[in-house]
């Protein structure tokens, strides 16, 4: 049986936009903010990966901010 990680892959995009929008924000309110919305995303991901049961071997090698440096540059 395959294992549907669709949810998993859209919270990594997800934090992808939001470390991005973090080193993009210009007042301390907005960094603060961002700062808390990912470490959300962050607890969001690792429980998300517990219940579906995958493992750090089982996912992609590279994250979503390494694949856009890597395709950006």
């Amino acid at each position: 049986m395959n294992k549907d990680t669709s949810h998993l892959s859209a919270l990594r995009t997800r934090l992808s936009h939001e470390r991005d929008y973090l080193a993009r924000a210009k007042t301390q309110g907005e960094r603060d903010l961002r700062t808390v919305w990912i470490a959300q995303i962050e607890r969001e991901i690792e429980k998300e990966t517990a219940f579906i049961g995958v493992t750090e071997t089982e996912l992609p090698a590279m994250t979503d901010d390494e694949l856009l440096a890597a395709l950006t540059s």
